[in-house]
């Protein structure tokens, strides 16, 4: 306890460090508020069926995603998943258009212009999912007895403010990454989620007692420290690291070199792409809901597809959400880790790998490695995505299963972890203690906060 006032204490001590976890607060406050002003002409009132559209399989995620303004058909009600989509696009085209791989590797102007991209591609799917949100708002409205306003006029215009209540929450996002505490997207993402976890923990307690009693209440206390159990998990697989011993040789006259000088390590991570495989995997999941409000009708409710979005702990969901992580994980890894450029700057700054050879050798050596220890991570990283149907096979409720893995539970850590490293850098620049006793907090980049 001491540690944490005086770590505290340190915090307010440091007016930059102050300013942006105030600044960071005040966006959040603004997102808050924001998912609870509906669409002018929605009455709040008639929105019940569309919450209990939202309470499981696929809405309940995208609804948690959203921080519940999906279901509140708020104006952030489409949230952050269009730029995710449109981000993964771009990064696709990153790896597989010679032009975009230009543009990436011309530095900060060529971010620039990738981010304007992302921007422009972001307002494209916006234009296409508000339409397919209110076709989805009207039905539900009217199973519960209840109409949208007519005229084109208004849908018109509930479109053009869901884009703008949607860029305004990515621009709350980046501003939070220029001028807050941490990756103001992820930032959002993790409001929105632990926005929903005191309702799921007060509706999973008042479940177990008054089903079970006094056993109930065993039950719920297990579950609170299997949970623990799995953050301490995730923990681990976001922190985990291979570390492969590099030798800088000593340079002597006439330009020759020692064999013998200092050693480092490079840090490769086992799951080098952090929570981003399954942000990714879920942004695909998602893309069917985009359409199901055209093609969804009393006669094709045996649609295969439609069935496996609504079923969430179903089986071939589950599979097609773990091949997706892999994947995603593989893809990631590769965009993130280059070992060509990793071999090249390591034999400019005259490093070599004990028993390789530099250049080539040390990339495709970098790169085997990196292969061998992606594969059981990524298998890692589907598991625990996938743990909250498992867990609800034991009779949890979904809304509280969803924090035992999955999306929640890895975006919760690698957050947090990555947003008290930033915290953590800031103290130790400014010659005050870091937030850990002993060793330093490692974000999802793998290296430590000095």
């Amino acid at each position: 306890m001491k540690k944490l006032i005086k770590t505290i204490k340190d915090i307010c001590n440091i007016p930059d460090l102050r300013t942006r976890i105030l600044i960071t607060f005040l966006f959040v406050l603004i997102y808050r508020f924001g998912s609870f002003i509906v669409l002018p002409g929605i009455d709040p009132a008639a929105l019940t069926k569309l919450s209990e559209q939202t309470s499981s399989g696929l809405m309940a995620l995208l609804d948690m995603f959203s921080g519940g303004a999906f279901s509140n058909a708020s104006i952030f009600a489409l949230g952050i998943m269009p730029y995710i989509s449109a981000s993964i696009v771009i990064q696709l085209l990153t790896i597989a258009v010679p032009s975009f791989q230009k543009k990436q590797n011309e530095g900060e102007s060529g971010r620039k212009k990738i981010q304007q991209y992302t921007r422009y591609l972001t307002v494209f799917i916006l234009l296409l999912q508000g339409p397919s949100y209110l076709v989805n708002l009207a039905m539900q409205m009217k199973a519960a007895g209840a109409a949208l306003p007519a005229g084109m006029w208004f849908r018109i215009s509930s479109t053009i403010i869901l884009c703008a209540g949607s860029m305004f929450v990515m621009w709350l996002g980046e501003r939070i990454t220029d001028k807050g505490v941490g990756n103001g997207i992820s930032f959002i993402i993790l409001v929105g989620i632990i926005a929903r976890f005191p309702g799921a923990v007060t509706q999973e307690f008042a479940s177990c007692v008054s089903n079970q009693g006094g056993g109930g209440l065993i039950k719920f206390l297990i579950e609170i420290i299997a949970l623990f159990v799995v953050a301490a998990a995730a923990v681990l697989l976001v922190q985990g690291i291979r570390k492969v011993p590099v030798h800088y040789a000593k340079r002597v006259e006439n330009g020759k070199t020692s064999p013998v000088g200092v050693r480092n390590y490079i840090p490769l991570k086992v799951n080098a792409a952090g929570v981003m495989p399954i942000i990714f995997a879920q942004a695909i999941m998602f893309i069917p809901l985009a359409v199901m409000p055209w093609v969804l009708t009393d006669t094709n409710d045996s649609n295969f597809v439609i069935n496996m979005l609504r079923n969430t702990n179903g089986f071939w969901y589950n599979l097609s959400f773990a091949v997706l992580i892999i994947l995603f994980t593989y893809l990631y890894t590769a965009i993130t880790i280059n070992p060509t450029r990793m071999a090249e700057e390591m034999k400019r700054n005259n490093g070599f790998i004990p028993n390789v050879k530099p250049g080539t050798p040390t990339a495709e050596y970098i790169d085997d490695i990196m292969s061998k220890i992606t594969l059981p991570g990524s298998i890692f990283l589907a598991i625990i995505a996938i743990l909250p149907a498992i867990i609800s096979l034991f009779g949890v409720s979904n809304q509280f299963s969803h924090f035992f893995g999955g999306t929640s539970l890895l975006i919760i850590v690698g957050v947090v972890l990555d947003t008290l490293q930033q915290v953590e850098s800031h103290l130790l620049m400014h010659h005050y203690d870091g937030l850990m006793e002993s060793g330093h907090i490692r974000g999802r980049s793998g290296m430590s906060a000095y």
